[in-house]
């Protein structure tokens, strides 16, 4: 608030910074058991008859539970992620005008296994006006909804990330944030959000489908102690966890907003 990558368009030095500011940001219980068998037991004098097993079964059994599903999503907002996602990031606002939020990393191997908390809960920040279903440049809310996790990039050396890492020194970014921290080493970490952009190029591809209106540049980044311009920040050392756990093969997405949206 990266496929053999695309050079992105060079900044002159003095619009460096002013760019990265205003467009890198813009704009966690196992079901029950299976129920048991029903089966006729075996005695000594063999196996029962196939009539007394009808008699003496207790009722059809129920049907195994569905795998548990993730706390704090609602059937709606269940719906849209991607029934081939096996790593759902979800970051959860206090509500819809806060910046303050919360973020866990949940994982499954196979769609028909129960999600589990992979990582977190930890605090995270998000844009200074909160929320919107409509994001737009300058607006200062993050977009929510659900968006794909596909390329990671930084100032400093790839740490181990399993998504493409563009390690750029174009990630530097120094001034103050709106409370007067500062910003510098927030973007030493970041993986790109896939609102308005296209997939398979660095964060720092410019291209905007929907057009530069409607803002671009939405980052899971370092926190910097305050609230963004419309990105997700993590503190560093779960930053660098982050990147060393999305995993491009289990088609990892975000799911962004406050908690009343996401419930629905």
């Amino acid at each position: 608030m990266s496929v053999p990558r695309r050079p992105p368009a060079l900044l002159t030095a003095p619009l460096l910074v002013l760019a990265l500011l205003l467009t890198a940001c813009s704009s966690a219980a196992s079901p029950d058991p299976a129920p048991t068998s029903t089966a006729p037991a075996q005695g000594a004098a063999g196996p029962q008859s196939d009539a007394a097993s009808v008699r003496r079964a207790s009722p059809a059994a129920e049907p195994a539970p569905s795998p548990a599903e993730i706390p704090g999503l609602g059937p709606l907002t269940r719906k849209q992620i991607p029934e081939q996602a096996r790593q759902v990031f979800v970051v959860t606002g206090e509500d819809v005008d806060s910046n303050q939020s919360s973020a866990v990393l949940y994982s499954r191997e196979d769609p028909d296994e129960e999600w589990a908390a992979a990582a977190g809960p930890w605090k995270a920040h998000n844009g200074m006006e909160g929320w919107t279903d409509h994001h737009v440049a300058g607006d200062l809310r993050s977009p929510s909804g659900v968006y794909s996790l596909t390329d990671a990039g930084g100032r400093l050396p790839d740490p181990g990330a399993l998504l493409p890492y563009d390690e750029h020194p174009r990630f530097a970014v120094d001034g103050e944030g709106f409370f007067g921290e500062p910003l510098e080493g927030s973007f030493d970490y970041v993986v790109a959000i896939n609102y308005n952009r296209t997939e398979g190029v660095s964060p720092l591809d410019r291209t905007r489908p929907l057009g530069l209106g409607r803002g671009g540049g939405i980052w899971i980044h370092v926190d910097h102690g305050g609230p963004t311009q419309g990105c997700v920040s993590i503190p560093e050392e779960h930053m660098e966890e982050l990147l060393r756990t999305l995993d491009p093969a289990m088609d990892p997405v975000i799911v962004m907003g406050d908690a009343e949206s996401l419930g629905r």
